[in-house]
């Protein structure tokens, strides 16, 4: 049995198929998200790669921004519980995800079953965020992807205390301004956001079971900066972009499990 998991976040979309609830056949990344092309296209992509279609699919969940908009989806589920399942998937000893994506973040509780106890996010401001990063990136002119390779040279990290991610791009634009090493910036950025990350998650109890998800947990300098503000290593999801669109996959096998369970049941009622 196949079923495919699409979660349209505000940058990306991503798509999951699985077979039986638990083989990975397929996922796909669209770096753009919702709003745009990018759910069709994740979704041309992904069975055109595993030539399926999309009468194979069991059944369709969308999670995400964009989630009411997917009208191929059977249903919708929230991302707080797709990341929930797909993050279980990865690390079953999981009790705590910080989900750090593009233009929010959020903190879940699990129990051990996997099952949200507890959340909190922060959507209000972009500060702390992927979009944070971004408009980072953007000011100091360096490409995402080699902010890490920055970072790894700091010598003195600056200290980015703004709390909103306006002030701190003015903030940032006076410490070029006044001659700061990009590197040591960079550094100061990804802390910034390991701290409101941080602070969020202690908002609950920080468990020593912790697992990154999100594309910002891709950026090493990112998973530095966190694992420095809680003094221990954590642990990143294998694919931490799809964590979202794989508990949808997931979600959705278990809706027709239960389906066909509550049809036999009736069955043998009558």
């Amino acid at each position: 049995m196949y079923t495919m998991g699409i979660d349209i976040g505000s940058t990306s979309s991503k798509a999951v198929i699985l077979q039986d609830g638990a083989q990975l056949v397929a996922t796909e990344v669209v770096q753009i998200g919702t709003g745009s092309s990018g759910p069709a296209r994740v979704l041309d992509t992904i069975l055109k790669k595993t030539g399926l279609d999309i009468g194979d699919m069991a059944r369709i969940i969308a999670t995400g921004y964009g989630r009411f908009t997917f009208e191929p989806a059977h249903h919708q589920y929230t991302e707080i519980r797709c990341q929930a399942k797909g993050n279980n998937f990865f690390c079953r000893s999981a009790r705590l995800i910080i989900d750090i994506g593009g233009q929010d973040v959020k903190a879940i509780r699990l129990d051990e079953k996997g099952n949200v106890k507890q959340f909190f996010m922060n959507d209000k401001c972009a500060a702390g965020t992927g979009r944070f990063l971004e408009v980072m990136s953007r000011v100091m002119e360096v490409e995402i992807d080699q902010m890490d390779y920055y970072d790894e040279r700091a010598t003195d990290p600056a200290t980015v205390s703004s709390t909103c991610a306006v002030f701190a791009e003015s903030e940032v634009i006076s410490q070029l301004a006044a001659g700061l090493l990009k590197e040591n910036i960079i550094a100061g950025v990804h802390q910034s956001i390991a701290s409101k990350a941080c602070a969020l998650a202690g908002r609950g109890v920080i468990e020593d079971e912790l697992v990154l998800c999100g594309g910002v947990s891709k950026n090493q300098g990112v998973v530095r900066a966190i694992e420095k503000e809680l003094n221990r290593k954590v642990f990143v999801a294998p694919m931490p972009q799809i964590t979202g669109a794989l508990g949808a996959a997931i979600l959705a096998y278990e809706d027709v499990l239960k389906e066909v369970a509550l049809k036999d049941n009736e069955r043998q009622k009558g």
